[in-house]
């Protein structure tokens, strides 16, 4: 069954960092491109970040670029996102995401794996 495990969520000071990590079954992280995702109260999810399998390219949302950074460790079956300069704007639910294909996708139908989410707060 696949799995996608967030961890690292919490409260955070506006300017603040935190690291996000997403543990997934190895079949599933091994097979494709992954990515963030959030979604705020009364919100639509909306497209964080993006990588692909290899992890050789990323893609980020205009609005976290140069803040944020995505990566992975495939010897670990883990993915991550580390987030700088968090502003109160950023609080939301993140969720981790995979899909089959290798390449990366800022659509969230296009990912076939969801995890159950990870809160983060920015306080101003």
């Amino acid at each position: 069954q696949v799995q996608l495990v967030e961890s690292g969520g919490g409260l955070v000071q506006a300017g603040g960092s935190l690291r996000l990590s997403c543990v997934v079954s190895a079949r599933t992280f091994s097979s494709g491109a992954m990515g963030w995702f959030r979604q705020a109260p009364g919100k639509e999810r909306e497209f964080v970040a993006t990588i692909t399998r290899s992890g050789g390219s990323t893609d980020y949302a205009t609005s976290v670029k140069g803040r944020f950074t995505i990566s992975r460790d495939n010897s670990k079956n883990t993915l991550y996102l580390q987030m700088n300069s968090l502003k109160p704007e950023d609080t939301a639910v993140y969720y981790c995401a995979a899909r089959t294909a290798i390449w990366g996708a800022t659509i969230a139908r296009a990912y076939d794996y969801w995890g159950q989410g990870t809160q983060v707060t920015v306080s101003s």
